[in-house]
């Protein structure tokens, strides 16, 4: 995808700030990747955004269509990021940056671009007569409450105009502040089917500390489940990812599922670490810097491809629905909403059409 896909019309957007660099002239027939004046890229001094360079566009379109071969159960998204300060580095979502001609790997964790017009050209895609009310999925690239929303606050805005369109939506996040949005999460809950799943894939810090440095602790994601549940928000678990030899000892998949329990989840669904081009060199880069001794290993194991043998994903799975069981939790259910049913149940009903078995993330 070339960067002018993602923007307006330059001549309609003109910045007043500093703006991309310029990449060189295109190829014959092909579009440059930087639109001079529709970028606007900014760095800021905090510490929290410290090496890390935003690219501000205006985007033509922000509802996705997932690709037909998709193993999703899904088939709409909302992205209004591009790469991601969580950092984590088996994110699957890195070979995306490469499609803009962005580096994969630094690249994808400091260079993250944001569709500053998402709120307002989701709610004039929402009342197009084109629309059917299907169900949108967030959270499925990267992150929609990474550290970036602090600063530029889309989610109110996407929230907001699902919320009056009731349009069926769901959350995938490693993100605390997605509890800033609990008061218009629970709005949109009252009218229409609202998902969440928090992801947390292991309770062991030192182990989080060194594959996901930009994100919140396990725990404090785990404080999140237990919030939303308290205010009558379901809120399941994807317990990703297990980790080969890091994060698969019986020891360690008991701690992490009996702390998803405690937190209140109302599900667990496990998946193993899938390796992508992209996020295969990547990983196997940082493997080899801290653990060199299961690299032979990790290449043996997903010899294959992107995913582990389907025995070792069965012999995983088994076991933690086999806890889930046992700590009173069971895994998630394709087509079983998390809604809060609306104050006055004898209103006419406003919800738009659900696509069935889109209302659950158990598959990223």
């Amino acid at each position: 995808m070339r960067w002018d896909n993602l923007a307006d019309d330059p001549q309609n957007h003109r910045q007043n700030t500093r703006n991309a660099p310029h990449t060189g002239p295109a190829a014959p027939g092909e579009t440059a990747l930087f639109g001079m004046d529709a970028v606007t890229t900014r760095t800021f001094d905090t510490p929290e955004f410290r090496g890390i360079t935003f690219h501000e566009i205006r985007a033509r379109s922000i509802l996705n269509r997932v690709p037909g071969a998709s193993r999703m159960p899904f088939e709409w998204t909302v992205n209004p990021y591009r790469g991601c300060t969580h950092a984590c580095v088996y994110c699957f979502a890195r070979k995306t940056h490469g499609y803009l001609d962005l580096d994969t790997g630094i690249g994808f964790d400091s260079q993250i671009i944001v569709k500053i017009n998402a709120p307002e050209l989701l709610r004039r895609q929402l009342a197009s007569a084109r629309w059917q009310g299907a169900h949108i999925a967030m959270g499925t690239n990267v992150d929609c409450y990474q550290r970036a929303e602090g600063r530029y606050q889309l989610m109110p805005g996407i929230i907001g105009a699902l919320r009056d369109y009731a349009n069926p939506f769901s959350i995938l996040t490693k993100g605390t502040l997605i509890l800033r949005d609990l008061d218009l999460l629970l709005e949109a809950a009252a009218v229409t089917d609202v998902g969440i799943s928090v992801s947390v894939g292991f309770v062991d810090r030192a182990l989080w500390r060194s594959v996901e440095p930009g994100t919140p602790s396990p725990d404090r994601r785990l404080d999140v489940v237990r919030t939303l549940t308290d205010h009558g928000i379901g809120c399941g678990v994807l317990m990703a990812p297990v980790i080969p030899f890091l994060s698969d000892h019986p020891d360690q998949l008991r701690a992490t599922v009996r702390a998803i329990a405690a937190a209140g989840a109302t599900s667990v669904t496990p998946l193993v670490l899938h390796l992508r081009p992209g996020a295969r060199e990547w990983f196997i880069a940082w493997l080899g810097r801290e653990h060199p001794h299961l690299v032979r290993r990790y290449e043996r194991l997903y010899a294959e491809g992107a995913y582990a043998p389907t025995w070792y994903q069965r012999r995983i799975t088994r076991y933690v629905h086999e806890l889930a069981t046992e700590f009173g939790i069971g895994p998630a259910q394709r087509g079983t909403p998390r809604r809060i049913p609306a104050p006055d149940k004898t209103a006419p009903a406003a919800a738009a059409p659900t696509d069935p078995g889109a209302t659950q993330l158990s598959l990223l």
